[in-house]
């Protein structure tokens, strides 16, 4: 390593930048991150910098650097594009054994600024020792995929935890293990989802079973998450994240073994069919599946084609999880509908055309399209979409025709929709 990484603690700590353009910005704005007291010296600043100082922010010495600058400093940067004084300030500071950093030169850097994934309290930096910045924030970016927002709200419970759990629980690996579940569990769920007060009474009543010696299971938990329509590429972030963490997967005939791929590799998977004509489960079956898994203390996730609460049969399902009194959350996905739509360049709502969508299931709970009040579907002057209706699809034309629609109103199929092999047949009605 050329690099220790560190990370040091400049939180009201005066701490000197030397230049006033936009990299100089952009390193005061990382050091006011960390509650850094900055002092700029320069004799010119950029209209960013001097919003700072107006606001308070930050001091300006509108001059050019003299050695004196470093006196009484925590750290320096030196941002300038003049090479003599950039060299003067490494050499001055390293005399002093001051942490320095002449931008953009990492021969003449004590420390340098790697790329940072923040999720305060918790930091991830990123670095190839000024070799390549632009490989750092590549990989960081690639990190943002992967560490979610609510890490620091769920770093913040354990802190607050901390004493207790220590008080409570003797030995650091006893401790360790507590940990290890707590924050790998149904609390971790419940904070990265934003309850953090379902995830601080469940982690309450983890640590009151620890005091009293009692065997504490922690219920397991339900992610209701929606694939999209197909095309991998459009799950979503959230998504993606949980299929990482599921223990295990109950998926639909309509989940692309793609996506499945994306899965923890040693996850359970369940396949429970679902097709207009084939069911492998019973949706009956369904529900108490995710039931049992869950109360085994797993995180299972129910992998949907495109939206859990768009013809997913998604509020089924969280009815006998309330029941149940399991904590679940729901992960949206593109629905059908807008994805099959935009890969086929069809909009759903056009100014000129339509001012609404509707969309509509090709057939009801019992299999037919009675039921379905279909004036009212033409009437409206919406884009309809018919989700589920090609097996039913000469009964749908001709129920749209007896309503009022005519014969020539432009209509459009698509097939395997998002993916390599979608197909689209567009004619009239």
């Amino acid at each position: 390593m050329q690099f220790l990484p560190v990370f040091l603690k400049v939180k009201h700590q005066p701490c000197l930048v030397v230049g006033g353009g936009e990299v100089a910005f952009r390193k005061v704005t990382m050091l006011l991150r960390a509650d850094a007291r900055v002092i700029i010296v320069s004799p010119e600043c950029v209209s960013a910098l001097e919003q700072l100082a107006r606001d308070g922010r930050v001091e300006i010495i509108r001059r050019c650097y003299e050695p004196n600058d470093l006196e009484g400093k925590r750290l320096v940067i030196s941002a300038t594009n003049d090479p003599v004084c950039n060299q003067a300030i490494f050499e001055q500071a390293e005399a002093r054994h001051l942490p320095v950093n002449v931008v953009d030169q990492p021969s003449r850097c004590s420390f340098i600024f790697p790329a940072i994934v923040d999720r305060d309290p918790v930091l991830v930096a990123v670095s190839t020792g000024g070799a390549s910045p632009v490989l750092a924030r590549l990989l960081r970016a690639q990190l943002e995929r992967w560490v979610p927002q609510g890490y620091g709200a769920l770093a913040g419970l354990a802190e607050a935890f901390r004493a207790p759990v220590k008080a409570a629980i003797s030995g650091s690996d006893a401790r360790r293990r507590f940990w290890e579940k707590a924050l790998g569990g149904t609390i971790a769920q419940l904070a990265l989802s934003g309850r953090m007060d379902e995830a601080r009474s469940t982690l309450e009543a983890s640590l009151e079973s620890a005091k009293s010696s009692k065997a504490h299971s922690v219920p397991g938990f339900v992610s209701l998450v929606g694939a999209g329509p197909g095309d991998p590429d459009l799950l979503t972030l959230k998504a993606f994240r949980v299929l990482q963490e599921a223990d295990v997967i109950v998926y639909d005939r309509l989940v692309s073994d793609d996506i499945l791929r994306l899965a923890r590799t040693d996850a359970e998977r369940i396949h429970v069919g679902k097709s207009q004509s084939f069911h492998t489960l019973p949706q009956d079956e369904i529900n108490h599946l995710l039931v049992k898994k869950a109360q085994e203390g797993l995180h299972v996730v129910r992998l949907k084609g495109g939206d859990p609460f768009i013809f997913g049969r998604g509020g089924e399902e969280i009815e006998t999880l309330v029941e149940a009194g399991l904590s679940f959350q729901v992960v949206p996905g593109i629905t059908a509908a807008t994805g099959c739509a935009a890969y086929a360049g069809i909009p759903l709502t056009h100014r000129d055309f339509s001012q609404g969508v509707t969309f509509v299931t090709g057939h009801t709970k019992d299999g037919s399209i009675q039921g379905i009040n279909w004036t009212q579907l033409v009437e409206s002057g919406h884009t309809l979409v018919i989700y589920m209706g090609l097996q039913a699809l000469p009964l749908i034309r001709d129920a749209l025709i007896a309503a009022g629609a005519p014969g020539s109103r432009p209509s459009a199929m698509v097939e395997k929709g998002t993916t390599a092999e979608q197909r689209v047949v567009t004619g009239t009605l």
